[in-house]
C-alpha cells in the first residue's frame, strides 16, 4: 500500500460501460476483445444470475493486469465512483506465553470504500472504517473494560480510520507508510500475481498477508502504560471466497465475497498493558455485500450515532492513512502511571 500526495484524486468520467471495454480488450490481450454486445449480455446474464454460460477463459491467474482489476473488484468496485460496503465480526483474543489463549472481547465493525481511476492503470482506493469492541455475553458496545490482567477498570478506544487509502496496481502493494513511520520497508517492485484456488466448479479461493515491523507511534518513554515498545510488530491474514461465475464475469464490476480476516498486534494501548509479555490476536469472519443485512442493530445503531459520516466512503485523496495505532498517539493522552 503506497502513500500519494497530498491532493485530490484526479476527476474521471470513467463509467461501468467504459470498464466493460477495457475488460474486453484485457480478456483478448488486446487484440480480438469481447465486444460491446458481448459484454452487454454478460452484464444481463449477471443480473439473473449468469442464465447466458460464462466464459471462464476471462480467468487469466497469470497476468498481472487481469490480477490488478480482479484485486480491484475484491476492494472496491469498478463502477468507478460507486461506494462499496465491507464487514467484520469475530472474538478478539489475549496470547500470554505459557498460558491459554482468552477470549476478551467481542470486535465488529464495517467500511465502506470507493475507487478511483488514476487513468495510468492504477486506482485509488478511498476507504474509511470503524470497528467497536463489544461485551462477549450481551453484544453491546463497551465504553469501559474490566482487564482481568490488571485488576483494573480501562477506558476502550475504538478504532475510527478516517481515512485508510491505498493504490491498486499491477504490482504487489507497498506496506503501508503509516505517516512516514514505515517508509524504509519498501520491497522491490514485483507483478501482481495473486494465488488463486479454484474449489469444485463454482468458488475460488484467494489468499493475501502483511507482515510489518516499523518504529511506534507509542515510543514507552512518552506512554508508559499504553506502549509496548518501541517497535510494533504486526501481521494480518486474509481469506476470500469468491463465486467464480462472478469472477470470471467481467461485467462484475463489484464483487462480493465472504471469507476471515486475522489480525496479530501488540496488546491494544487502551488496556494499558505496558511492556507485558504476549499479545492481542484478532479472530473474524468478514465479507463484502450488496447490503448492510448482517450488521448487528447494536453496531447499526451506534455507529449512527456517533460516527454517521462513515456510512460513506470518501471522495478525495487525503494524507496520512493511518492505523488505530497511530490515531491513538494523536487523540489520546497518556495515563497516569500507577503508585
Amino acid at each position: 500500500m503506497k502513500d500519494k500526495p497530498n491532493k485530490p484524486a484526479p476527476k474521471t468520467t470513467n463509467s461501468r460501460r467504459d470498464f466493460i471495454q477495457k475488460a474486453g480488450m484485457l480478456i483478448g490481450g488486446g487484440a480480438v476483445g469481447a465486444s460491446i454486445g458481448q459484454a452487454m449480455a454478460m452484464t444481463s446474464s449477471a443480473a439473473k444470475g449468469h442464465t447466458n454460460p460464462v466464459d471462464y477463459s476471462t480467468l487469466k491467474y497469470n497476468d498481472n493486469n487481469w490480477n490488478r482489476d480482479a484485486f480491484a473488484r475484491i476492494m472496491g468496485d469498478l463502477d468507478f465512483g460507486k461506494q462499496k460496503f465491507g464487514w467484520y465480526k469475530g472474538t478478539v483474543k489475549g496470547v500470554r506465553p505459557g498460558k491459554k489463549i482468552d477470549d476478551l472481547f467481542g470486535f465488529e465493525g464495517f467500511s465502506f470504500a470507493r475507487l478511483q481511476d488514476n487513468g495510468d492503470g492504477t486506482y485509488n482506493k478511498l476507504l474509511r472504517e470503524v470497528g467497536y469492541y463489544t461485551d462477549l455475553k450481551t453484544g453491546e458496545v463497551m465504553d469501559e473494560y474490566y482487564n482481568p490482567y490488571l485488576d483494573e477498570v480501562v477506558k476502550v478506544v475504538h478504532i475510527a480510520n478516517d481515512p485508510f487509502n491505498h493504490v491498486v496496481t499491477a504490482f504487489r502493494s507497498q506496506p503501508p507508510s503509516y505517516g512516514g513511520l514505515n517508509d524504509k520497508d519498501r520491497p522491490p517492485k514485483v507483478p501482481l500475481i495473486l494465488p488463486w484456488t479454484e474449489v469444485g466448479n463454482n468458488k475460488v479461493l484467494m489468499q493475501s498477508s502483511i507482515n510489518l515491523f516499523y518504529p511506534s507511534a507509542l515510543q514507552p518513554e512518552k506512554w508508559p502504560r499504553e506502549s509496548a515498545g518501541k517497535m510494533n510488530q504486526v501481521s494480518e491474514m486474509f481469506n476470500y471466497v469468491l463465486d467464480r461465475e462472478d469472477l470470471a464475469d467481467p461485467a462484475i464490476t463489484g464483487l462480493e465475497f465472504s471469507g476471515s480476516w486475522t489480525r496479530i498486534t501488540p496488546w491494544l494501548p487502551w488496556m494499558l498493558m505496558g511492556q507485558a509479555d504476549g499479545h492481542i490476536s484478532y479472530d473474524c469472519m468478514m465479507g463484502c455485500y450488496n447490503n448492510t443485512d448482517m450488521m448487528s442493530p447494536k453496531i447499526r445503531a451506534y455507529a449512527e450515532k456517533h460516527h454517521p459520516t462513515y456510512f460513506n466512503a470518501p471522495t478525495k485523496w487525503e494524507d496520512p492513512s493511518w492505523s488505530s495505532l497511530e490515531h491513538y498517539a494523536v487523540e489520546q493522552t497518556p495515563a497516569p502511571v500507577k503508585k
